[in-house]
């Protein structure tokens, strides 16, 4: 189940994110609903931003994934929040 406080991912995964958008990649993506459920969609990247200090992910289908949800894209793991290349 999806925790209320957001927990920002890693820096680097969230440049290949922005990466997969511009180059408006086809992605495998998974992710945990708020049930709790892994869920897999596949789509294109069609934006990244921030609501009250959360992050989503936004698809050309519309679909709206916040990113501490992500298990994976593309196959690649999101790291842990623990080993965040992004600390301050």
């Amino acid at each position: 189940m999806l925790k209320n406080t957001y927990i920002p991912i890693d820096c680097n995964y969230y440049d290949r994110l922005e990466a997969w958008a511009t180059l408006q990649t086809h992605c495998n993506i998974l992710y945990t609903n708020e049930q709790g459920n892994p869920v897999e969609i596949a789509g294109i990247i069609q934006d990244l931003f921030i609501v009250e200090k959360v992050e989503y992910m936004q698809l050309t289908s519309g679909e709206k994934i916040r990113l501490d949800a992500l298990v994976s894209v593309n196959n690649i793991p999101l790291p842990p929040a623990e080993e965040s290349s992004c600390r301050v």
